[in-house]
């Protein structure tokens, strides 16, 4: 569908209905192939009989400090959980960066002692990159993409089309902190959150997971459009229904209050560090205390399961009793979130 004012808007960056659109439209058209065509996290291919993950991400968030990470830590732990919930584990990545004319070399050097610390945590190495500077102006301050490369166990096999009416939906722990904080840190308002970014890698949680081979049906990392935007992207993709629990979702007291204070909805705030796992109902329990058992996925809780009634649509149980679609993020509350 093009778009009426036929110009590229903000909205069309943020994850949700006019990023799908868009690539639909545009990328998928022209690039139309049999691993693009799959649209998951990461292009899934074998070389030789080596089940490879590819996967790059550009990262353009405002601030670039924040608290909980920077540009950096976010860079590479973004691209590394592309590869991480396709079941991956990392291997090589590049880095390229476009710097304005001006940016402090002290800052520089704080983002890539991030990004190094960052890397080592995740058992990555940065093997190539590419440094361009433009004019003032041009860019603001910093953009940087990274690439990156793993390896699929070969028993492995996680993907929407696994998703079976029954199979209950689990998320690593509470969520929207993210989101918060880059909405908190632009100066919008006169207080101040406690709570920082949740940026981290989600590697040490998949792992541990695959260890319960096709009990495991898909797992997804929860970026742009937060909760409600990536369950909607896989009740379309395995032609399902989700449906979720209001009164089961773990969101924490601030995060709760600053929304309700800010008019905002938790379950379409950003995450950088929270994954949402579609697991066989005979397991599931199991799953969540293994989740449990892991610093990151200590508050991991089961919100849903997955029907047939309504093919693509993701429904939510109101604490009143009630029951409504939750649609896939409209327009862009907040732009450059990662």
């Amino acid at each position: 569908m093009q778009d009426k004012t036929d110009k590229i808007e903000l909205s069309h960056g943020s994850g949700g209905r006019k990023t799908q659109e868009l690539i639909r439209t545009v990328f998928q058209k022209n690039y139309s192939n049999i691993i693009l065509d799959q649209m998951l996290d990461a292009a899934l291919f074998e070389i030789k009989g080596t089940k490879l993950a590819f996967s790059t991400d550009s990262f353009v968030i405002n601030p670039i400090f924040f608290p909980g990470g920077d540009i950096g830590k976010l860079a590479v732990y973004g691209t590394v959980n592309d590869l991480a919930v396709s079941g991956a584990k990392p291997y090589y990545m590049s880095v390229g960066m476009i710097l304005e004319e001006g940016f402090s070399i002290d800052d520089l050097r704080r983002i890539a002692d991030s990004m190094a610390l960052a890397a080592n945590h995740a058992k990555v190495q940065i093997v190539t990159g590419d440094t361009k500077v433009v004019e003032k102006g041009s860019v603001d301050k910093i953009f940087i993409n990274t690439s990156a490369i793993g390896i699929i166990p070969s028993h492995i096999h996680l993907h929407p089309a696994n998703i079976c009416p029954g199979d209950v939906i689990i998320v690593s722990g509470q969520f929207g902190e993210h989101g918060l904080v880059i909405k908190t840190r632009r100066q919008e308002f006169a207080f101040d959150t406690p709570i920082e970014s949740d940026c981290a890698s989600l590697l040490p949680l998949t792992q541990s997971l695959l260890a319960y081979g096709n009990k495991l049906r898909c797992m997804r990392d929860i970026t742009r459009g937060g909760v409600a935007t990536t369950l909607n992207e896989l009740a379309e993709q395995s032609s399902l229904t989700f449906k979720i629990e209001e009164n089961l979702l773990p969101v924490s007291p601030v995060v709760k209050g600053a929304c309700k204070m800010l008019g905002m909805d938790p379950l379409y705030l950003a995450n950088e560090g929270k994954l949402v796992a579609i697991v066989a109902p005979d397991s599931a329990e199991d799953i969540l205390h293994r989740l449990h058992c892991l610093e990151k996925g200590k508050n991991a809780s089961i919100i849903g399961r997955v029907e047939r009634e309504l093919p693509g649509m993701v429904i939510i149980k109101t604490s009143l009793g009630g029951q409504r679609i939750l649609p896939m993020l409209e327009g862009d509350p907040l732009p450059r979130l990662c």
